[in-house]
């Protein structure tokens, strides 16, 4: 009886469906990470990821989606933290064009036209080529979020642009601030180059900023330039990574960033990634931050 009374539900949950799909599938890691100088400073070092994607395509071949992620992860003193679902992000796309609307990634966050983060260092890429920037952007997460995201991306052959404005009331303040990014890419070979500009209105505040990059491969090794500045930092940011694959399964990467904020020192690291199977990963790394201290982690990811 429980194996007929479970298949007629299963049947009924999913006879309205038959023209759309629900896809469920994310990410998890743990290990062990270290940061110098921190309250605690060597952790448990862990998070799981669960992104639920509705997708539906009417007749004439536009396709709507809808994504709402779930996460936990390690919070101070060794505390566990969950958020679950809350805000969504929408999309409609066709061909070359694609909308995304509510909890969405800006421009540059998205990576449609800028290398913005590159080759991260570690289990948690706690070092990337932006490191040592200040750009304020926005990003898909979980839980709530305090700004609605609108983002436009249209792709012909190899060249695309993009722009993408963001609301947000500052939590507890009738404050507004508004953002706005535009950039555009292109794609030559096993090379690409891009660039975005964006302004933020902070109560009647501006603070304008851009960010370029460049990236491409050769033989085994993948690289990865950026250049970002804003008003807010008192010096241009560049950054550079590097991935080069030893074997099929191994590969080592560097990173450096410098510039920035006043003061800040040059932050590096070297890590490695080594595939297990499966989509399990065992990576690490170590290196130092913008503000001088050794960080460091070991652990596995993997996805699902």
């Amino acid at each position: 009886m429980k194996k007929i009374l479970f298949a007629t539900t299963a049947l009924v949950a999913t006879a309205g469906v038959a023209a759309a799909e629900v896809t469920i599938g994310g990410s998890a890691r743990f290990g062990l990470g270290y940061t110098e100088g921190a309250a605690e400073e060597t952790r448990v070092e862990q998070r799981m990821r669960v992104n639920i994607t509705g997708i539906a395509e009417t007749d004439a071949g536009v396709k709507f989606e809808a994504r709402m992620r779930l996460e936990a992860n390690e919070d101070a003193n060794s505390a566990i933290s969950g958020r679950g679902p809350g805000a969504a992000g929408f999309a409609v796309s066709y061909g070359g064009f694609r909308l995304d609307v509510g909890n969405v990634s800006d421009v540059i966050d998205s990576g449609d036209v800028v290398d913005y983060y590159g080759y991260g260092i570690g289990l948690t890429s706690f070092l990337e080529q932006s490191s040592n920037g200040a750009l304020s952007l926005t990003g898909f997460g979980a839980g709530a979020q305090d700004q609605t995201t609108i983002k436009v991306r249209y792709s012909v052959g190899d060249f695309t642009v993009a722009a993408s404005y963001s609301d947000r009331v500052a939590a507890g303040l009738v404050t507004e601030r508004q953002q706005y990014q535009i950039g555009a890419g292109y794609n030559f070979g096993n090379y690409s180059i891009g660039a975005a500009f964006g302004s933020n209105d902070n109560a009647g505040v501006d603070d304008d900023f851009w960010a370029a990059s460049f990236k491409g491969s050769v033989g085994a090794a993948s690289f990865s330039v950026l250049a970002t500045d804003s008003d807010s930092q008192a010096d241009v940011t560049v950054g550079a990574s590097l991935n080069y694959d030893v074997t099929s399964a191994t590969a080592i990467r560097f990173v450096v960033s410098d510039g920035g904020a006043a003061g800040a020192e040059t932050a590096y690291g070297l890590g490695f990634r080594h595939g297990l199977g499966g989509g399990v990963t065992l990576a690490g790394g170590v290196g130092q931050d913008s503000g001088d201290n050794t960080v460091a982690d070991l652990g596995v990811s993997f996805s699902f």
